[in-house]
């Protein structure tokens, strides 16, 4: 694998998210806005009305519908899901993920922490866990909101929970989750990582501040860490961008210096026409072919770092 590298992917017409289309690309703009605390509800349904469609269409494509995203069934026969809670004293004290196994693993295998969007561990993240263990590794996803409860069902209700709780015991929390998942009696003592949005700042965090610990890391369309902490980022990194996102990919020229200037092992992909939460498939930004190839690259990278 070289040093670094960038690559731009294009997605073709016939395959691109055809449902997301008829939507204007400023409601989804719109949508990230509010789903980032730029502004809010208010101002987020008072911007769909001005665009003249019916309201049921917009939230259709706008909104998450979990049921029809379901890739892996909690009752594959090939994965084994369980909980597991574990200690974060310099967090929220005691914390909970999501643990989920190839059902026959005889011995140990590498693990991969599994970091949510700004809203706790919903349906979607959880699938992306097992979509992992059905590839042999070890999925943990801890759920950022268990000291509140849990994820409470609803993602507005989770974003709203999630930017209530202090930053620093959040990323605390993700830290203890990474070291406790490495050093599980299953684990072969590998690490990755792979977050989305928040979770891919979190991966990026986690590069910073245990780059000896952490062996792959995945953010998907994730800001970088702290300026203070870049300095000590090594990878190796596949970081995976839509060419759409314009707030998140504004923050990689400075990010990618750094990285460079580390001399860091790092991969960068951006996907032609595809926006901030392209892999997400329970929304309208969903786009089918990037998302297959981000998640290919993805697999190979871990089975390439952590084997």
């Amino acid at each position: 694998m070289p040093t670094h590298s960038v690559t731009r992917t294009q997605e073709t017409a016939a395959t691109r998210n055809e449902t997301a289309r008829p939507i204007p690309k400023e409601a989804f703009d719109w949508y990230d806005e509010y789903a980032h605390g730029m502004i809010n509800r208010r101002e987020f349904m008072t911007r769909l009305g001005t665009l003249g469609l019916s309201m049921a269409v917009l939230t259709s494509a706008l909104l998450p519908d979990y049921a029809q995203a379901e890739q892996v069934s909690f009752n594959d026969p090939a994965i084994k899901a369980s909980f597991l809670n574990f200690a974060s004293p310099k967090g929220h004290g005691e914390c909970q993920g999501y643990f989920v196994t190839p059902r026959e693993l005889d011995t140990t295998a590498p693990v991969v922490l599994v970091v949510h969007e700004n809203r706790g561990l919903n349906p979607y993240v959880k699938d992306v866990a097992r979509r992992l263990a059905k590839k042999g590794f070890i999925a943990f996803a801890p759920d950022a909101l268990y000291p509140l409860g849990g994820y409470p069902g609803n993602d507005d209700e989770g974003r709203s929970m999630q930017r209530g709780m202090e930053r620093a015991k959040l990323e605390e929390d993700f830290i203890a989750a990474a070291k406790f998942i490495k050093g599980h009696e299953k684990s072969s003592g590998k690490l990755g990582a792979v977050g989305f949005c928040f979770g891919g700042y979190i991966v990026n965090m986690l590069a910073a501040s245990m780059p000896d610990e952490l062996d792959a890391g995945v953010p998907f369309y994730g800001s970088p860490a702290a300026e203070e902490l870049r300095a000590k980022v090594k990878g190796p990194l596949m970081l995976q961008f839509g060419d759409l996102d314009k707030r998140v990919n504004a923050t990689w020229p400075d990010y990618e210096a750094t990285l460079k200037q580390n001399e860091a092992r790092y991969t960068a992909h951006f996907y032609e026409e595809a926006m901030h939460g392209f892999h997400n498939d329970s929304t309208g930004r969903y786009a089918p072919e990037n998302a297959e190839l981000a998640w290919r690259r993805t697999i190979e990278f871990f089975n390439q770092e952590l084997s």
